[in-house]
């Protein structure tokens, strides 16, 4: 570990120096590059300093408990004590700093939410969900834009897609994707009785043109006009835009804008999203199935999460977490949640890499 530790150093120093190089600043995509990387490797770096010192600092201490004056090696061995603590956690943290980083921690999102099973109920949990993640992107100053969306006849979402930008959107929400249930009595149900319902989730890094190419040939593309809820129409122009991508079959439909370029604008931007989420499956097969078995795989067709209402009760079952307070937590309240399966997954990381 003392090794990656000290080349970490090196590299970093490199990285300041050639941060303050005129070739380097003239050059803007090379400039902000070392930047993004001296950033990345400063607390890694802050923190092995810190241990260092701490480190010396024991050493010199130890001089102390061979003193002849009691009160000064009784002293000696407290300070010793809480040394040695702070030495542990650094040193806890250090392991932490030093895991491989998700490549797409930095990425916005495009949020997928489907009702699944249970009908109108369904639908309603769909956009309870989505009014969550809306919420809690609020709490952090993220914008949401809607991409994608399918209102259902009786209220709440068939569908919808938007992106979400901000600071390490994925790195926050990554943990988000599968099959999250309700179970509460619903708003039509006369006898009072329980019923359980579904909706899908699915967090995907969104990917820019750099980020893969598609060909225009391997497109087809139809415009219609766009209709609404029991079949009114939104708009009269032929702004509605349908893609498929002809060679893996995914389709996509944007009808959210008046206009067909903004369209299918959206539409590139949903399909370059599960394109991605297709190569990265590919290139890193062995990696995402390790982390199937440490926090459950996050796979759609996973039940994760169920949000039991008369009990009050929010339970992830990956992790086995339980909490009871559903309105809050509705209410875009999961930043206890994240840090729960982030901790849970750093932790099985850990006993991975020793």
């Amino acid at each position: 570990m003392f090794d990656k530790l000290e080349a970490v150093v090196l590299r970093h120093a490199e990285l300041t120096r050639l941060l303050s190089d005129p070739a380097v600043i003239a050059q803007r995509a090379q400039f902000q590059k070392y930047a993004k990387e001296c950033a990345d490797l400063s607390d890694l770096v802050a923190t092995y300093q810190r241990y260092t010192k701490i480190a010396a600092e024991l050493d010199e201490n130890k001089l102390l408990l061979d003193e002849k004056d009691p009160e000064m090696r009784a002293m000696a061995r407290e300070e010793a004590a809480r040394l040695t603590v702070e030495k542990d956690a650094l040193a806890e943290k250090l392991k932490l700093l030093l895991l491989p980083k998700d490549p797409n921690d930095d990425r916005n999102i495009l949020l997928e939410i489907r009702g699944g099973a249970g009908g109108e109920e369904a639908a309603l949990f769909a956009g309870d969900l989505f009014r969550m993640y809306g919420r809690y992107a609020e709490r952090r100053r993220w914008k949401v834009e809607v991409l994608s969306m399918s209102e259902a006849a009786a209220g709440g979402l068939k569908e919808v897609v938007a992106q979400i930008a901000g600071d390490k959107v994925y790195s926050a929400l990554k943990y988000e994707s599968g099959v999250h249930r309700v179970q509460r009595v619903p708003t039509t149900e006369a006898q009072g009785r329980i019923h359980t319902s579904t909706a899908t989730v699915a967090v995907l890094p969104e990917a820019d043109e750099l980020d893969l190419r598609i060909d225009e040939k391997d497109l087809e593309i139809k415009v219609s006009r766009s209709g609404g809820p029991g079949g009114q129409s939104v708009n009269t122009t032929d702004s509605a835009v349908q893609i498929l991508h002809v060679p893996s079959g995914i389709q996509i439909r944007c009808t959210t804008e008046k206009s067909q370029h903004k369209n299918k604008a959206q539409a590139m931007r949903i399909l370059r999203a599960k394109l991605l989420e297709i190569e990265e499956e590919k290139r890193a097969s062995a990696e995402r199935d390790a982390r199937r078995g440490m926090v459950g795989s996050g796979d759609r067709s996973e039940k994760i999460r169920t949000y039991n209402f008369p009990q009050d009760r929010f339970t992830d079952h990956r992790i086995g977490l339980t909490k009871h307070n559903l309105p809050g937590i509705l209410d875009g309240e999961l930043d206890p949640i994240i840090e729960a399966l982030r901790t849970s997954f750093q932790a099985e990381a850990l006993k991975g890499a020793s």
